[in-house]
């Protein structure tokens, strides 16, 4: 048991005692009302728990099993062996994601709180050491020829469910280690990558950043770029800066050391270059990339370089500074929304979409699978997180009442009802590939946004929520493209030797200025923004998934919009499909090819007649 201790005076705790055992706990915030905490006793009762030890137990048991059983064996598993094979495998992936579930929510809740990293580094190198066992799993599948597997499937029929997962093994097959390199890197990587990762997380959330007379998070202090004054926003933007650059060491220690170690295992694996890797794990080709991000940043001028023209002209500037950046429209005057009332405009617009879809976003509410409010220690940013089919998905936000925390909300709330009904496809292949995991969460925004924009009432509350949207969508699709190009700018670099933190700067600005064109000032207090960013640590060239189901959304809006017979029922098909079906043919019921070039344009031309839009208004 613990005090919950925070810093800010308008945030106190309804019921001091923090038992994990305890149901609908909430924090309460003078202005947004009841913020709810995740109930992880759907997963555990309390970290002392007896069934996790009998979890433990039961993985290391079953992986010794597993690999006595099948480990040099596979090739010659009749249909149904390899049926068993696949069952038994998911029931020890059951297990593992339970547990790294329990010990990674409760670690994010508070990465600062000892008890809980110890917890979590326990766990970690417990799987490790007994999933070390079952490495030879995926590099056996990919020895399977494809002849070889339609003979299989012919024998049983049940194993077509898997047929994706026994392609996707054989094109990764080329880029296996031998079994002895494969386990020493398994074996290795809970001293490496994952010590690294989290060196970032606990420097990150350690950082306090004093504005307006008090210390915050780094998420309430990237909240005050939003703010209406101009005065708070500077000093914002100068604050992070100037704390991020006393910690600069750290963050350019964990950056070159990840780039290095990734540089090292991909020369080893053969891979053609840094992303290769990525596409794999997304099942998406890498023309497909190319063509959207050759689309996207041929599209800088006509969208974000447009869009910062007028948004100048708006606050009567001749150059932005780059905490104007997300600055609100001018006289705007945002008003903080409870949470009670964001809740009933997401919920409005899922259920008005879909009744089905509006029925599985209302448990996250009423089951306390979000964790909302700000606290010290609690990961920055948002997430929703799947744990494992038996159970469901838990969402992480830091909450302040922004338009845009609504609009994050709706995003998250997207990836949870897509991973809720992805679960029905077990452990194997319910987990979707990045591009198509950002499918629900941008659909789900889009329907947000329009739900928020038949209800303006005034031309300016339209021009404020049409600014906003353009605004996200840029951060969506221009500025993930640019965070890509700046991942592959950087890892490239890193071949020649070490980066100093001042040469990471360059290629960041360099990138920056690019997608962001002439109409700011590009000055110092932005040049090390780019070390708070996770997605560069936890996932490399994980951002142009956004970008990707972005484009995928305006795509499938349109279609919904013109009134396609069945579009609900296909939509739902498809979240229902996880990650069993490539993405050409789940997006083939809709008439849609991702490897068009005019599919990117398309999508990006929704962006540019927004824009469009706030022109004529203003006109």
């Amino acid at each position: 048991m613990q005090n919950l201790l925070f810093c800010s005076k308008v945030l106190k705790v309804q019921n001091y005692i923090l038992g994990e055992t305890m149901k609908k706990v909430q924090i309460v915030n003078s202005k947004l009302g009841q913020l709810p905490e995740w109930d992880l006793t759907d997963l555990y009762s309390d970290p002392s728990s007896k069934l996790i030890e009998d979890d433990l137990n039961f993985i290391k048991l079953k992986a010794m099993s597993f690999e006595k059983k099948y480990k040099g064996a596979m090739s010659n598993l009749s249909a149904e062996g390899l049926l068993s094979c696949f069952k038994e495998k998911e029931q020890i992936d059951k297990k593992i994601g339970r547990l790294s579930s329990y010990a990674g929510l409760r670690y994010y809740q508070d990465s600062s709180d000892k008890k809980r990293v110890k917890f979590l580094s326990d766990i970690q190198e417990k799987i490790i050491n007994s999933t070390t066992l079952m490495v030879f799993f995926s590099l056996e599948l990919g020895n399977f020829t494809p002849e070889h597997i339609m003979k299989l499937i012919d024998k049983n029929e049940k194993l077509f469910k898997y047929s994706t997962l026994l392609r996707r093994m054989r094109s990764m097959a080329p880029f296996r280690l031998s079994s002895e390199l494969e386990l020493f890197v398994n074996d290795q990587s809970v001293v490496g990558a994952t010590a690294w990762n989290r060196l970032f997380d606990e420097t990150i959330s350690r950082i306090s950043f004093f504005l307006n007379g008090t210390s915050v998070s780094i998420e309430t202090a990237l909240s005050y770029l939003q703010d209406p004054d101009e005065t708070k926003r500077a000093k914002a933007a100068q604050e992070i800066s100037k704390m991020l650059d006393e910690n600069l060491p750290i963050f350019g220690r964990v950056t070159n050391t990840l780039i290095k170690e990734k540089e090292i295992q991909d020369r080893w694996r053969k891979y053609p270059n840094p992303q290769h890797e990525r596409h794999l794990e997304n099942d998406i080709e890498p023309e497909v990339i190319e063509a959207l991000t050759t689309a996207v940043k041929e599209s800088y001028p006509q969208i974000s370089h447009r869009y910062y023209k007028l948004k100048a002209k708006w606050l009567k500037k001749d150059k932005l500074q780059l905490w104007d950046r997300n600055a609100p429209f001018p006289n705007e005057n945002p008003q903080e929304t409870s949470w009670k009332e964001a809740q009933e405009i997401v919920l409005d617009s899922y259920e008005d979409f879909s009744p089905k879809i509006g029925t599985i976003a209302k448990k996250f509410f009423r089951q306390n699978w979000i964790d909302a409010a700000i606290k010290p220690g609690k990961s920055p940013g948002a997430f929703a997180h799947p744990t494992v089919t038996d159970v469901h998905p838990y969402i992480l936000l830091n909450y302040t009442g922004k338009n845009r925390d609504i609009m994050t909300l709706s995003h998250e709330l997207g990836h949870g009802v897509h991973q809720f009904l992805a679960a029905k496809q077990g452990e194997l292949m319910a987990s979707t590939p990045l591009t198509l995991a950002e499918t629900a969460s941008v659909f789900g925004e889009m329907l947000t946004f329009k739900k928020l924009l038949k209800r303006a009432k005034s031309k300016k509350e339209r021009n404020h929520l049409l600014a906003g949207k353009i605004e996200d969508m840029i951060n969506t699709v221009i500025r993930q493209i640019s965070f890509y190009d700046f991942e592959c700018q950087i890892h490239d670099a890193r071949k020649k030797g070490e980066l100093t933190t001042e040469q990471i700067s360059d290629i960041w600005m360099s990138t920056t200025k690019e997608s962001l064109g002439d109409s700011f000032v590009y000055n110092n207090e932005y040049r090390n923004f780019w070390a708070y960013i996770p997605h560069f640590i936890h996932s490399p060239f994980y951002v142009y998934a956004y970008a990707f189901g972005d484009g995928l959304v305006n795509a499938l809006f349109a279609i919904y919009e013109s009134g396609e017979s069945d579009f609900e029922t296909k939509y739902i098909e498809m979240l229902s499909s996880g990650g069993s079906k490539h993405h050409s043919e789940l997006l083939k019921p809709f008439g849609l090819v991702a490897s068009d070039p005019e599919f990117w344009k398309n999508g990006l031309g929704v962006i540019s007649n927004l824009i469009d839009q706030l022109e004529d208004i203003n006109s």
